[in-house]
């Protein structure tokens, strides 16, 4: 019966040892292939216009809104109740439709995300593939991103297959 249980954990720690022996882990970098592409540059440049041109549309609205609340403290004194408040309506209308118009480009669902969606996406896809065919015909069990939230304490250079994606891609 002794020797029954040495042969089964001598078994197990031998079949549990090819286990970790067939797995092969890689990783790469999204961030250094993406600023490797051309197209995702590009793309960039073009999310940044984007970006500040909502920018300052939007910081001369709110420049609009400062500048008639600096008149109303400026002629209050001079204003009938019933003309205050039509001016503070008009103040408080004018922000809410600037803090619209901020939603509508930088909201959750706003411009900004969706030109990111329709302009980087694409590319966020390519790589992704590549991926996954560089994990299929080396047979890789695992590949991380090193740009991600995953801490790596060490990686080895010689796991990094960054290059190889973007060779796979053309780049």
């Amino acid at each position: 019966m002794k020797l029954f249980k040495k042969l089964f954990f001598f078994t197990l720690l031998l079949f549990t040892s090819f286990g970790t022996y067939a797995q092969k882990f890689a990783y790469v970098d999204s961030d250094y292939i993406l600023t490797k592409i051309p197209d995702f540059v590009q793309a960039e440049e073009k999310i940044n216009d984007f970006t500040e041109q909502w920018q300052s549309e939007i910081e001369a609205a709110y420049a609009e809104v400062d500048q008639m609340y600096r008149d109303y403290q400026s002629e209050q004194v001079l204003l009938t109740n019933e003309m205050k408040l039509k001016r503070e309506e008009a103040i408080i209308s004018k922000e809410k439709s600037v803090q619209s118009l901020q939603q509508k480009y930088f909201g959750k669902n706003g411009e900004l995300y969706k030109k990111r969606q329709e302009l980087i996406k694409p590319i966020q896809d390519r790589i992704f593939d590549a991926v996954q065919q560089l994990a299929a015909n080396n047979k890789y069990s695992v590949i991380f991103d090193a740009s991600s939230d995953l801490i790596m304490l060490y990686s080895n250079p010689d796991l990094d297959k960054s290059d190889k994606v973007l060779e796979l891609m053309g780049y």
